[in-house]
């Protein structure tokens, strides 16, 4: 390749890249029959890992009111993710553990 279309190759791949928005991973910790924090907001594109740091409990993400069936339990130092690309609140619960619940707020790509 010529140097002169090679620079505008790396140039415009360099644009392209200013341009996009790179994904986070965002963590929820699972202590003392706890999400922490309960309430989390990101961006569409994110992933969400939850993290089971019990000593002895198991748990799960279940995102009951979505009609979805109750996921496997994970055991400690085990986690669980998901990535969010839909806008709005979903509501979630630990199965075997209903008190505990949660809520991801996922909201538009700021650019």
């Amino acid at each position: 390749m010529h140097r002169s279309k090679a620079w505008l190759f790396i140039a415009g791949s360099l644009l392209c890249l200013a341009g996009q928005v790179q994904a986070k991973d965002v963590i929820v910790e699972i202590y003392k029959k706890k999400f922490i924090p309960s309430e989390i907001t990101i961006e569409a594109g994110d992933r969400v890992i939850w993290k089971n740091i019990e000593k002895r409990q198991y748990h799960n993400v279940w995102f009951k009111g979505s009609g979805e069936e109750e996921p496997d339990y994970f055991f400690p130092d085990e986690s669980y993710e998901r990535t969010f690309d839909k806008l709005g609140s979903f509501a979630y619960e630990c199965g075997p553990h209903p008190k505990m619940k949660g809520l991801v707020i996922v909201k538009k790509t700021e650019q």
